[in-house]
């Protein structure tokens, strides 16, 4: 028999390849994975740059707390001010302390950028070029195709104002999509490699809900995701394992979570983050159900559509792929649940729905693409014309809802600090106040970086006292507080907080304060929330010379500030740091 015949001859399962085509297509399935992650990442990037240098204000505070735990001062608003958790995302304040301490941020600026804001955009970067590494890895175990499904699933992401908005804000968002896709893809892994009563794994599980949970409070609702995967893939003759597994799952959480609530009651006085008391969390209503329609809304209902029937097509045939998308499902759908049970946000964009945008890009990316792969040639044809007018319509919606907040982002750190910090201590310093002096606000995150005097936070974010009278709703409790207890030396409202906590309406403000500058509505909300604005001294602490030179201050230096705030909301701003004044 010839050489020729004999190969023919041979089963095709015998058959291997020859030795330097292995090597081949390993190497042509790395840089299809690196051309993907990177890919990926780069078109979040892209979307991110549209927003300039914009920082949402609140993400200053955790700013100021990171700058006080790297320089020794401990977990405080300012240095020397009582212990109040203003920050509700430890591990993302911990994430910045270590960048402070290594030289990386709150130090100046790095490559002519303030560090303040190139350094938290660059480690949200990170975190979604970490997303995608973990995209691959799960999607290995789903697909052929795991390079495809990742770059789609990071085009989704970038597609998405929503995520990138908020995963670029300076906030935790992108540090907790990372903790959430992590978790997702251990799990899958998990239940695809027969290794889900693994003790690792289970302690993993546990540790990762952990890291969510801290950094962000409804985080903890993750911990439940280990036990319910268990729980669906449960065998009887696994029971006692199963169990034990589970409960290593959460010991594992318990342990570092619980440690920081002892830390948390010890330290400040509380169970909860201050910021949730001042917020005043409720629980879920049945109308709470209809939230998930947002998301619905946000992306389009067209193309959410299309992935279900995906889904569902998947779902009817037992598969591999069927196990792994059941446990995707469960933190996914965790997320979900975590999105009804919040509060509205007033910062817009849905906020909350970043976990839910993560898990939601890989899923659908990964039931579309092996739909598309497992479909006959008509089907092919029906499903990817579908996709395409589901596509364009999202795009045009997505584009639109980008394009409306990048001109009108919500409050800007940078506005916050050449509007209010730096004329605050413009104002500290003609009056010749000392540190100890303090300033009520609304806008506590650049002001905290920037007053060299102390804050007082009207909201209740950074003051404890100012979040139990909210708690209740008790707008007098906070003027009481104020009026008669704090005596602040300067107050300052946006917005139309001065009427909400009904300062407007109480004689003591006008009988213990004098106005020094005042703007009225202009009608559009976004620049109200910049350009709407009032500044007001303590009377006995000036007379009609002083008071004169203080307004004249504010007019020399405020408006050129609320000029630029109507059209130039991107802008950077110098480092901000204690004492920073107007130019």
């Amino acid at each position: 028999m010839s050489v020729a015949e004999t190969t023919e001859a041979r089963p095709v399962a015998e058959r291997r390849p020859t030795a330097p085509a292995v090597p081949a297509r390993r190497w042509r399935a790395r840089f299809a994975a690196v051309a993907a992650v990177l890919g990926g990442t780069a078109l979040i990037a892209v979307h991110a740059s549209f927003y300039g240098h914009w920082l949402i204000d609140d993400s200053a505070i955790t700013f100021a707390y990171s700058r006080n735990v790297a320089d020794g001062f401990g977990p405080v608003l300012q240095p020397g001010a009582m212990p109040v958790e203003g920050y509700s995302n430890p591990t993302w304040m911990i994430l910045l302390a270590l960048g402070k301490l290594v030289g990386l941020f709150d130090h100046g600026t790095l490559f002519g950028v303030n560090d303040q804001i190139l350094f938290p955009k660059a480690l949200a970067l990170a975190c979604c070029l970490g997303l995608l590494v973990l995209f691959y890895l799960g999607a290995k175990t789903l697909s052929r195709r795991p390079a495809l499904i990742t770059f789609a699933a990071g085009a989704a992401l970038a597609a998405i104002p929503s995520f990138v908005i908020w995963c670029f804000s300076g906030l935790e968002n992108s540090f907790y999509a990372l903790t959430v896709a992590a978790l997702g893809v251990l799990v899958l892994r998990a239940v695809q490699g027969g290794k889900l009563l693994n003790y690792q794994i289970a302690a993993g599980s546990g540790l990762i809900a952990a890291a969510a949970a801290l950094t962000r409070p409804d985080g903890v609702i993750y911990a439940g995701a280990y036990p319910i995967v268990v729980l669906l893939f449960l065998k009887r003759e696994l029971l006692v394992r199963s169990v034990r597994t589970v409960v290593v799952s959460i010991v594992a959480f318990a342990v570092p979570y619980g440690g920081y609530l002892v830390f948390r009651w010890f330290e400040f006085g509380r169970l909860v983050p201050n910021t949730a008391v001042a917020k005043g969390q409720e629980p879920p209503t049945l109308d709470d159900l209809a939230q998930p329609g947002q998301i619905i809304d946000y992306v389009g209902w067209l193309i959410v559509a299309v992935a279900v029937a995906c889904l569902a097509m998947l779902l009817v045939r037992p598969s591999r792929l069927r196990t792994g998308l059941i446990a995707l499902l469960v933190p996914f759908g965790l997320s979900v649940v975590a999105f009804i049970i919040l509060e509205y946000d007033w910062m817009g964009h849905l906020r909350f729905a970043t976990p839910v945008w993560t898990l939601g890009a890989f899923g659908g990316a990964v039931v579309v693409v092996e739909a598309l792969a497992a479909a006959r040639l008509r089907g092919r044809i029906v499903l990817a014309c579908l996709l395409v007018v589901a596509l364009v319509s999202s795009v045009n919606g997505l584009y639109a809802q980008g394009t409306d907040y990048r001109a009108n982002v919500k409050t800007a750190m940078c506005i916050v600090a050449q509007r209010d910090a730096q004329t605050i201590n413009g104002l500290a310093d003609l009056l010749r106040l000392p540190d100890s002096a303090q300033v009520g606000l609304i806008d506590l995150g650049a002001t905290s970086l920037g007053s060299r005097i102390r804050v007082l936070d009207l909201a209740g974010l950074g003051d404890k006292t100012v979040a139990d009278h909210l708690l209740h709703s008790d707008v007098a409790g906070v003027r009481d507080y104020v009026f008669d207890s704090e005596k602040p030396e300067l107050i300052t409202f946006i917005g139309s907080w001065i009427s909400t906590l009904q300062f407007d309406k109480d004689p003591r403000f006008e009988q213990q304060y004098v106005t020094i500058f005042a703007t009225q509505p202009i009608g559009n909300l976004t620049v109200d929330s910049r350009n709407w604005v009032s500044y007001y001294v303590r009377r006995d602490l000036v007379d009609d010379a002083k008071l004169a030179e203080l307004k004249a201050y504010t007019q020399r230096t405020l408006p050129p500030v609320l000029e630029l705030n109507k059209t130039a909301g991107l802008r950077g701003c110098a480092p901000i740091t204690p004492g920073v004044k107007a130019a």
